[in-house]
């Protein structure tokens, strides 16, 4: 990552990626060192949690067909209603097990990865285990920004819901209405993605500053200003890239669609080989744009500050504590 910051603002789309490839490519060894410790268990309990799931549903499907076609009152309608109820259980204990991990995993991901390219950036010698020691201490910040987030995502949803709920009682069943409900669905999904991109950015954010949380947000919101349809189309296109993957692991491993058991495993390899560069590409890709957001709003990146407040998170470097200002230098232009 040898391109002058002051160029980086330049960057649009396929300069980013060009940039992102660079440095996994001349890094390669370090990032697989990460991918096989972090983003491996993510990207396995991401994919093996569809086929437990289905696997679930199904055995409920099952249980809840038998006990309609059984006669209540009897022994055997009592044995399927407790079976069923264990079964909505297990799912459900299943989804919070999925979800604990899935976060725990994401999070230290990002910590590594962020962590490792903005060292990169800096050209600070680094090794595995110094970013193994590093990133217990980034996490809790991470966690922070998370939960700020978390917060903010359900207020959203909970104020949609009341919207449609609204929407239902007043809006007639006619042309008109529908065009209204559409028009209404489209302006929650942009608003859901761009609540998204800040805060994935605010990720990257609260590992190069000394912001996180909700602080972390408002910076992040006001760093894609000026880049944000760069910032939308790369995580749309991420985003879709994943979804993507998630349906063709369903249809070809999941629902199998009549293949046998060693094509079904070797589409769960594939599957799970794609999506571990998909995560790895996905969090540089991030940290490439918030250098690169950074360079357009002529924000200067000091390098040794910056590496300085990196090597803080192996020790108690004063600048953890301080003012972004430390770090990161406003330009006048």
């Amino acid at each position: 990552m040898d391109k002058p910051q002051e160029e980086m603002q330049f960057l649009g789309l396929f300069g980013i990626y060009k940039e992102t490839i660079k440095t996994i490519i001349s890094w390669r060894k370090i990032f697989t060192q990460i991918t096989l410790t972090f983003i491996l268990p993510l990207a396995f309990i991401f994919l093996a949690h569809m086929e437990v799931s289905n696997l679930i549903s199904r055995k409920i499907l099952h249980t809840d067909f038998e006990k309609h076609i059984t006669r209540p009152g009897t022994l055997r309608y009592s044995k399927l209603s407790d079976a069923l109820r264990s079964e909505w259980i297990t799912y459900w204990l299943l989804k919070a097990t999925y979800f604990t991990f899935l976060i725990v995993f994401s999070l230290l991901s990002t910590s590594a990865v962020v962590y490792t390219t903005a060292c990169i950036y800096t050209s600070r010698n680094m090794t595995f285990t110094s970013v193994i020691n590093v990133v217990p201490k980034v996490w809790k910040r991470l966690l922070v920004t998370f939960l700020c987030a978390f917060v903010v995502f359900i207020v959203y949803n909970m104020l949609a819901i009341l919207i449609l709920v609204f929407y239902m009682v007043h809006f007639p069943d006619n042309t008109f209405g529908v065009v209204v409900f559409h028009v209404m669905l489209i302006l929650y999904f942009v608003g859901f993605i761009y609540m998204s991109i800040i805060w994935q950015m605010a990720c990257v954010v609260s590992v190069l500053e000394s912001s996180y949380g909700v602080k972390a947000m408002m910076k992040s919101k006001d760093l894609i200003k000026g880049k944000r349809w760069v910032a939308i189309i790369v995580f749309s296109k991420l985003h879709l890239s994943f979804f993507a993957m998630q349906i063709v692991f369903e249809l070809f491993v999941v629902y199998g669609l009549g293949l046998g058991v060693w094509k079904r495993v070797g589409f769960a390899v594939l599957c799970l080989a794609v999506l571990l560069k998909l995560f790895l590409f996905g969090l540089v890709v991030q940290t490439i744009l918030y250098l690169v957001c950074k360079s357009y709003h002529y924000e200067n990146i000091d390098k040794s500050s910056l590496g300085d407040f990196l090597e803080g998170y192996l020790g108690d470097y004063a600048a953890l504590n301080g003012d972004d200002n430390v770090q990161l230098q406003q330009s006048n232009v």
